[in-house]
């Protein structure tokens, strides 16, 4: 077996951005289409967005407004962020990015660890607010000498960018003939940008709009009517208002997606066809599929892998995280056991063992992320482990055995239990005592419930 022969090394980490390659998807139930993706998640930020980035950076240093070592700031649900830091990084620049409180961890630790400043902001308020994540940019950017914000939403270099760049490669990876690109609205480059190239080299494509449940953007195109804007957990597309450089008027058909159908087209494309895709891929997807379903006669169909699911692990890949936000198909009992986010029986439950040391239950509650731990001991529920027992067995100690000590030297034995069939009322007496709930059915232990638990259940329930 021979192979092309590789490429050479490039000059810099900016040479590797666009040229990204095309997978058709197997195993999937398109209908009488194929369905082909376009792994935008192998551009060196990790994806499409590097593309709009290299562009409207240049763009600012030939127009003149942006200057060796002066400021690029942007509003960003952060795959633009980390764009522009892919970009303005290695080009000396400083990056100041404002980014809503609901983007991924990693996101914020992959921009942090390139040195960027990151605002983080409030997701919960809309256009004219102060605290809405677009004005403090604009603001911020007033504000800095040698600042420009980018603004990715009104930039006229973003759509130009993948007119040059994503649409030519679509159309030639697909030999000329492509039937219809499914895309998302963020900024609205993507779609406007793709919609001008292919009106001009392949009228015959039609441009598919993927929306999360709760943007504006599909019922406006599918009723003509603005609707109140709700909340969807997909990052990076959906919108409350019509971005500037965003054209509706190239779109063929528009789908609202439900978040679940979001996260389970993700996940699906992850274990069908090995492509790790994030939070907006999943929501490109299931409209994809829809789509392609919908379809009568054969077609090609093109859509995007936005940028990679390694962006998403605490969320879209997080079970625990997914039950939180009742996206996940769970059995209900109309008891407290529907408020158990880690269930015990299912496997979730993060536990520790009597003669397990400190360290050990110190570095279980740092990698999942709670402040206790239940102590278990051939099955039985025997203590409880939080920061507080941890904290007072570690200071009480001499340094060389503080955790070495065993989680039983420690822990909290006598411990106030409920039962799953108790009233969510019974939990209140629970927390006021600054205690964690915990819930057994007879004698087995079912798991633990906190105070974000309740919130998560309200949340959901309202």
């Amino acid at each position: 077996m021979t192979s092309d022969p590789a490429p050479p090394p490039a000059k810099s980490a900016l040479d590797l951005i666009g040229h990204t390659p095309m997978v058709e998807l197997q195993g999937f139930d398109t209908g009488p289409c194929r369905l082909f993706v376009k792994l935008e998640s192998a551009n060196p930020g990790g994806s499409i967005k590097d593309r709009i980035a290299r562009s409207m950076i240049e763009a600012a240093e030939a127009d003149g407004s942006l200057k060796p070592g002066g400021t690029i700031v942007e509003a960003t649900a952060g795959n633009t962020g980390l764009g522009l830091a892919q970009v303005g990084v290695l080009k000396g620049y400083r990056i100041l990015l404002v980014v809503p409180d609901k983007m991924s961890r990693e996101k914020i630790q992959h921009l942090r660890a390139m040195g960027v400043d990151v605002r983080i902001t409030r997701s919960d308020v809309g256009k004219g607010h102060p605290d809405y994540y677009q004005d403090m940019a604009e603001r911020l950017a007033r504000d800095i000498p040698g600042a420009v914000y980018i603004n990715q939403f009104s930039n006229p270099a973003n759509p130009a960018a993948h007119a040059a760049t994503t649409g030519p490669e679509i159309l030639e990876q697909m030999g000329g003939d492509v039937d219809a690109v499914v895309v998302g609205v963020g900024s609205g480059g993507t779609l406007t940008g793709l919609g001008r190239f292919f009106a001009q080299a392949s009228p015959k494509t039609k441009m598919v709009l993927a929306d999360p449940e709760g943007s504006i953007l599909a019922p406006l195109i599918n009723t003509g009517k603005m609707i109140q804007p709700g909340s969807w957990i997909v990052e990076g597309i959906g919108e409350d208002f019509i971005p500037d450089n965003c054209d509706l008027s190239f779109v063929a058909k528009a789908y609202s997606i439900p978040d679940a159908e979001s996260v389970a087209a993700a996940r699906e494309l992850l274990t069908k066809a090995g492509v790790l895709g994030g939070s907006s891929t999943g929501c490109l997807l299931a409209a994809a599929l829809r789509y392609c379903r919908e379809q009568t006669e054969p077609q090609r169909v093109v859509t995007l892998v936005c940028d990679t699911g390694a962006k998403y692990l605490s969320k879209v890949y997080n079970d625990s995280w997914l039950a939180e936000q009742g996206l996940t198909k769970r059995e209900l009992h109309g008891d407290l056991r529907d408020l158990i986010a880690r269930s015990a029986s299912e496997g979730g439950a993060v536990t520790v063992g009597p003669d397990d040391t400190l360290l050990t239950a110190y570095n279980r509650m740092r990698q999942a992320d709670v402040s206790q731990l239940p102590v278990m001991d051939d099955g039985r529920l025997i203590g409880l482990i939080d920061e507080s027992d941890l904290l007072e067995a570690v200071e009480d100690s001499k340094p060389d055995k503080r955790f070495a000590q065993k989680v039983s030297a420690a822990m909290t034995a006598k411990l106030e239990t409920l039962q799953a069939d108790a009233p969510l009322d019974a939990l209140l007496p629970v927390f006021e005592k600054d205690q964690v709930a915990i819930v057994l059915d007879g004698k087995e232990f079912l798991g633990l419930i906190t105070r974000i638990d309740l919130i998560n259940y309200l949340r959901r329930a309202a």
